[in-house]
């Protein structure tokens, strides 16, 4: 039944408080509590009923609304006995988390309208409950036990004639029925997910790609067996993995979104047993890393890495050399939370272990030579080599293409070197990551050279925490370090005060962009050009197609407007810095 029909009955009494545009919700079941946190008997879809005498202040409002709105309930009914009028507290709370909120009167008793509800969704479900009961058993006994997520894909394909893909977070494919999903498709539902998610829409989401439609559901397993519901969207949108079906599940009737709703419930048990094969990974990485921050002696370290390399590398017995890679997920303060009361040390945690997964490689297990620990806000893995190959995700992708233009460093020389490159991991998940943080949220990712022995962790360790340092002081929401920029100039710039990196760029570069934007001149461009082919003129002025005549006259002017000599080593350097910190 739909929530606009308690509505249309006079003998319940209920009179809409909010959330009129939210009435063609399904409700799918009833229930009265008056719990803080009753999340771990919501399973979505239900009209939940309270006496409000979990309300101490207007204080409390908010997180038992977010809590609800978390579980995917209908609507809220509050009862008028208590407290009279409903407090403009909780009706402020419904209407910014999107849920429609009702006021029962103080002469209906609770009883009455869950004997409603219950008659009225038993009595529209009689027609479809066998076949939906058949194929939930079937699903139960083939399921992740009998198989893994292929076979409840597998089962929407033959009864449902669905084609469904289980996504992680970046796109990357755990599991499918049928052909495999393409990469960019794949990351590129991922982001509306993520951006849908952030928004506060309600699932499924809808998302039209290349003339095809496809509805997003996220696994989350809400039983008895599950979490509380994450007091804030940031603690989880970033792990959560997700259903990409191939159809618009907008017109779908209940019975069909109640199916889904248990495959979801299904697909998060595989979740669950991923997550706890991680935990000794996780484990031999945290025991490393407090050896390693402790000081502690280089043979004490080389022993726990001969008890975890034939965990992270079976067959192989011991890693010939290591990497460390440093990940830190910041948020800035937001309506929901304060920036510093979200865990973001955890979802570091399970972002890096996602982005260091092969992107061309599929499954749940696909990630078990990976070992990530967290300590406070930082997420620490623990590479072995050889232990991912970083594949391009399109053509022109690969390791080298984005190794190079990160620091100027000859790609060919950096193909050489063994394990990560900085760039090359986010490549594939910058998009649908970036639609993860959205305003508010920033990753920033370093990674050490190789080291081949227990000695030198402790200096990989810095060396990574380092450069994701640098890559803090870059713009954008997804930014990267490595090693190899640490012995230039950017080793530097991230420890100058911000109020005297603006000072100097200001000084520098502000009489140039004010006089672009006047005159359209295009001097930062050209100055950056003359810088980059090392005070060439014939070479710049064949990179700019300009003749070298308006390329001296666009130099004179740069000089002519700041004061600097652009033949001085001194200037060019000035100018270098301002452009890079700007």
């Amino acid at each position: 039944m739909r929530l606009r029909a308690l509505l249309e009955t006079d003998a319940l009494g209920l009179r809409l408080l909010g959330g009129e545009d939210e009435l063609d919700r399904t409700v799918r079941g009833v229930m009265t509590t008056d719990l803080r946190d009753p999340s771990r008997y919501l399973s979505g879809g239900e009209l939940v009923l309270t006496g409000l005498a979990w309300r101490r202040d207007a204080a409390d409002s908010e997180p038992f609304v977010r809590i609800l709105a978390g579980a995917g309930v209908a609507g809220l009914a509050a009862g008028e006995a208590e407290l009279g009028d409903i407090p403009a507290d909780l009706v402020e709370a419904c209407l910014h988390h999107r849920l429609p909120l009702f006021a029962v009167n103080e002469t209906v008793a609770f009883a009455t309208i869950t004997e409603y509800v219950v008659r009225q969704v038993s009595g529209e479900r009689a027609g479809d409950l066998a076949a939906v009961v058949d194929r939930h058993r079937r699903l139960m006994t083939s399921g992740p036990a009998g198989g893994g997520p292929e076979v409840v894909l597998d089962l929407l394909t033959s009864d449902l004639d669905l084609r469904a893909w289980v996504l992680s977070p970046t796109g990357r494919q755990i599991a499918g029925a049928g052909a495999p999903l393409p990469g960019p498709l794949g990351a590129t539902l991922a982001g509306h997910h993520l951006a849908a998610t952030r928004t506060g829409r309600r699932a499924p989401h809808r998302a039209a790609v290349a003339g095809t439609t496809y509805s997003l559901f996220p696994i989350r397993n809400t039983g008895r067996g599950a979490v509380p519901a994450a007091r804030d969207v940031r603690e989880s949108v970033l792990s959560d993995w997700l259903l990409a079906v191939e159809a618009d599940a907008s017109d779908w009737p209940a019975a069909r979104l109640d199916l889904l709703q248990g495959v979801t419930q299904l697909i998060a048990v595989e979740r669950d047993r991923r997550d706890a094969a991680r935990t000794v990974r996780r484990r031999l990485a945290q025991e490393v890393l407090e050896l390693v921050q402790a000081g502690a002696a280089p043979a004490e370290i080389a022993a726990r890495l001969r008890v975890a390399a034939p965990v992270l590398l079976p067959g192989l017995g011991v890693a010939p050399q290591w990497q460390v890679v440093v990940a830190r997920v910041d948020w800035s303060a937001s309506g929901q939370a304060a920036a510093d009361e979200i865990a973001s040390g955890p979802v570091a945690q399970a972002l890096l272990e996602e982005i260091l997964v092969d992107p061309a490689v599929s499954g749940p297990d696909s990630a078990d030579r990976i070992a990530v620990a967290h300590t406070g806000e930082e997420a620490i893995a623990l590479v072995p080599l050889p232990a991912v190959i970083t594949a391009p995700s399109e053509p022109g992708e690969g390791a080298e293409d984005a190794a190079a233009g990160s620091d100027g460093k000859d790609a060919d020389a950096l193909a050489g070197e063994p394990g990560l490159h900085a760039d090359a991991l986010l490549a594939s998940v910058r998009e649908p990551l970036s639609a993860g943080l959205a305003d508010d949220g920033r990753l920033t990712l370093g990674v050490s050279a190789a080291v081949h022995s227990a000695e030198g962790l402790r200096g990989a360790l810095e060396e990574a925490r380092h450069a994701r340092r640098v890559a803090a002081a870059r713009p954008g929401r997804v930014c990267a370090a490595g090693h190899h920029e640490l012995a230039s100039h950017v080793l530097l710039l991230p420890f100058v005060p911000d109020d005297v990196r603006r000072a100097f760029t200001a000084r520098l570069l502000d009489p140039l962009r004010d006089y672009d934007r006047r005159h359209r001149a295009e001097l930062i461009e050209t100055l950056e050009a003359f810088l980059d082919c090392d005070g060439s003129w014939t070479r710049c002025a064949a990179r700019l197609h300009l003749h070298v005549n308006t390329l001296r006259y666009r130099v004179g002017r740069i000089e002519q407007l700041t004061g600097r000599d652009l033949s001085r080593l001194e200037d060019k350097l000035d100018f270098f810095l301002a452009l890079r910190m700007s």
